[in-house]
């Protein structure tokens, strides 16, 4: 059985001889391998199915020649093979369209089998950012140079959003070799923009302090009112914010919510008693179809910024805080009160529990606090500084 892989530079410098000669075949262009004869040479060989049978040929010695140049010149030589037999009118089939490739085979393909939320996302990134910039250019003309230049100058305004776009292209990409249309993906190697390495949650003090602002925006206006049930919802259950802005009706139950499209699927998220109270009373309020319906348009959902939290935010001294660092909030808050991590993934709707262990070691602040404060204690006591009374009362 012929024996297939993905061949890189690094794969074929570790091959070695054996005692027969044989071939490892590149699992991304067809035809395309590596023959290593027993005296351990090893040699690029190509195979390509013409009208004539199979032609045959050789691009040299293997250490001499990069992986991705030989696929490059595969998918050359492949083009001339096809331009000569060619089809009724003598001419070779062109590269698709990026833009054409991924309203039809990619869409087909990957788009059609996303949920309705990652289909939402990539849409936005299609539309916003990958089409204009490429979706009039063949695919065999998207240079890697080409598109980490685009990607620089995207990172300079949106740098997390930036990832998302790339990662998306070198996918797309990767379907488009799949299909035969070129040998490399542009968008492979470039090195991504780091994220936040802290996990930001709000201390006691901050929690308060929120609570304290969000008092005084709920006797606002009706969508700041609106606003400020949300970014508590938010706190009180550590649920992403689309799943609370979106929420329908029929999702909720008496003590719970079964959401029927979380970012990880189906999942259900109980409601504590401060939870529950806020989904009752706008539960009491109209017959939209959504919990938070539009101010406008009660038949339609409310749009999915709360741009409310930059002003909460700023009132409440935690400007460096994101929306999301709520659901943050409410893991560290689970994890301090002795929760254990499988509880708390199933808290949060997280898929896998490695997800959850950025909380494990949130715990040992408080007993870090404490610490501190009984060897402050009893250093003042050694140096005769306070009573042993002062100490009880601290």
């Amino acid at each position: 059985m012929p024996r297939r892989k993905r061949l890189t530079d690094a794969g074929i410098a570790r091959l070695r001889a054996g005692a027969r000669e044989y071939t490892i075949w590149d699992t991304q262009v067809a035809g395309l391998g590596v023959r290593v004869r027993s005296s351990g040479s090893k040699t690029w060989v190509y195979h390509r199915k013409t009208e004539g049978g199979v032609r045959k040929t050789s691009f040299g010695p293997a250490a001499l020649r990069k992986v991705e140049d030989v696929r490059r010149e595969c998918l050359a030589a492949a083009a001339v093979t096809d331009n000569a037999d060619g089809d009724a009118r003598g001419a070779r089939r062109e590269t698709p369209l990026f833009g054409d490739f991924v309203a039809g085979p990619w869409k087909e393909a990957h788009y059609d089998r996303y949920k309705p939320s990652t289909q939402r996302n990539y849409r936005s990134l299609l539309k916003h950012r990958l089409l204009p910039a490429f979706g009039s250019r063949r695919l065999d003309r998207i240079t890697r140079i080409g598109v980490l230049r685009w990607f620089e100058k995207f990172s300079r305004t949106a740098p997390g959003y930036a990832n998302k776009a790339l990662n998306l292209l070198g996918q797309i990409f990767g379907h488009a070799i799949a299909c035969g249309h070129v040998g490399t993906n542009p968008a492979r190697g470039i090195r991504r923009n780091p994220g936040r390495k802290l996990t930001r949650f709000l201390s006691r003090e901050e929690i308060a302090r929120l609570h304290e602002t969000l008092d005084r925006y709920a006797q606002g206006t009706a969508s700041q009112a609106q606003q400020a049930d949300i970014i508590r919802l938010l706190l009180l259950t550590g649920c992403r914010k689309n799943e609370i802005v979106r929420l329908r009706r029929e999702e909720v139950r008496e003590d719970r919510i079964e959401l029927a499209d979380g970012k990880t699927g189906p999942r259900t998220v109980l409601l504590n008693a401060p939870a529950r109270q806020i989904v009752e009373r706008r539960m009491a309020e109209g017959n939209s179809p959504w919990v938070f319906p539009s101010i406008l348009d009660p038949s339609r959902s409310r749009g999915r910024e709360v741009s409310l939290w930059f002003r909460v935010r700023r009132e409440a001294g935690i400007q460096d805080v994101r929306l999301h660092d709520l659901r943050h909030t409410v893991a560290s808050q689970a994890a301090m009160n002795g929760v254990s991590l499988p509880v708390v993934a199933r808290l949060l709707g997280h898929s896998n529990v490695r997800m959850t262990m950025r909380y494990a070691h949130v715990g040992d602040r408080e007993i870090e606090a404490a610490a501190e404060r009984v060897g402050q204690a009893v250093a003042h006591l050694m140096e005769g500084r306070v009573s042993t009374s002062d100490v009880r009362t601290r």
